[in-house]
Parts: C-alpha cells; sequence; structure tokens
C-alpha cells in the first residue's frame, strides 16, 4: 500500500523552511501532495496560481512530490486523496498550540487521518513567509531565506 501525505500550507511565499519539511517528508512517504490553502486571516501577497508555479518549479526535482490546491477543509481534502497523513512542519513552541488545536479538530473530523509533525531544521526555526516578505518589502537580500525564483518573485511583486 502506497503511504500518501498532504502538506498543506499558504505557501505566500514558499520558503526554505518550507522545501525543508518537503524533502524530508518526501522520503518518508511514498507520495507527498503539498496542497496550497488560502488562510482566511492573512492577506495574500501572490495568487493561488502564483503560489503553486513557484512550488512545482522549487520542488520540480522531488519525484514523489506534486502540488494541488484547495479551498475547502484540510480534513475533506486529505479524505478526497485517500491520504494517511497530514504532515506540518513546527518552528518553535509557539507554533504547537495553534497547530495542536488543527490536529484535535480533524481527529475530530476524521480518526483515520494521522497528523505528522517535523521540526524545521534549526536553521530555518525563525523563518516564516510574513518575514521573508517583509525583508523583501524593503529590498534587503532574502536569497538565503528563498529560492532563486521565490526572490525574483518577490522582487517582482515589490517593485
Amino acid at each position: 500500500m502506497s503511504r500518501l501525505a498532504i502538506c498543506p500550507g499558504s505557501f505566500d511565499p514558499v520558503t526554505y523552511g518550507h522545501l525543508d519539511i518537503i524533502q524530508r517528508g518526501a522520503k518518508i512517504f511514498d507520495q507527498v501532495i503539498v496542497a496550497v490553502f488560502n488562510n482566511q486571516s492573512k492577506a495574500p501577497l501572490f495568487t493561488v496560481d502564483e503560489r503553486i508555479a513557484l512550488l512545482k518549479e522549487t520542488t520540480k526535482d522531488i519525484p514523489n512530490v506534486s502540488v494541488d490546491s484547495s479551498n475547502g477543509l484540510l480534513i475533506d481534502y486529505a479524505r478526497k486523496q485517500n491520504a494517511h497523513a497530514i504532515l506540518r512542519g513546527l518552528r518553535a513552541v509557539s507554533d504547537f498550540e495553534y497547530e495542536m488545536q488543527i490536529t484535535s479538530m480533524n481527529k475530530k473530523l476524521d480518526e483515520n487521518i494521522e497528523t505528522l509533525f517535523m521540526m524545521t531544521n534549526n536553521q530555518y526555526s525563525f523563518l516564516s513567509s510574513s518575514i521573508v516578505k517583509e525583508v523583501a518589502k524593503y529590498k534587503a537580500n532574502v536569497s538565503d531565506l528563498v529560492p532563486e525564483i521565490v526572490e525574483k518573485a518577490l522582487k517582482d511583486k515589490f517593485n
């Protein structure tokens, strides 16, 4: 049986922290679907289509990773894809409470889909898309935070 995980997020934009989790998850699962979701509490810089394109480009060398999007509940999407697990990255203790609430609700909605947490590599523990956007907005160097294609996309957005 093939083990499938959903790696959800807003990915606005994708960072090296996201890619760290995706690459490591791809070593554990037979297939990983990176699913772009719209976070209602955030005003995105990139459209869903732009985020999908950036993710496809930055994950193209990982053969068992695909990219998709959804507007609905994550657990409904996972069920529709016949996923075994939801793969989430944790940067710091501050992420844990929020993630625990989501995980508890998902477990209530479908007890057959597990959520697995993976600690982000220490070098990315401070990194978030919000921080990247803020730094890029003021023309600071983000080359060690995001892939080159994302850096260019940020420059284009802020010019």
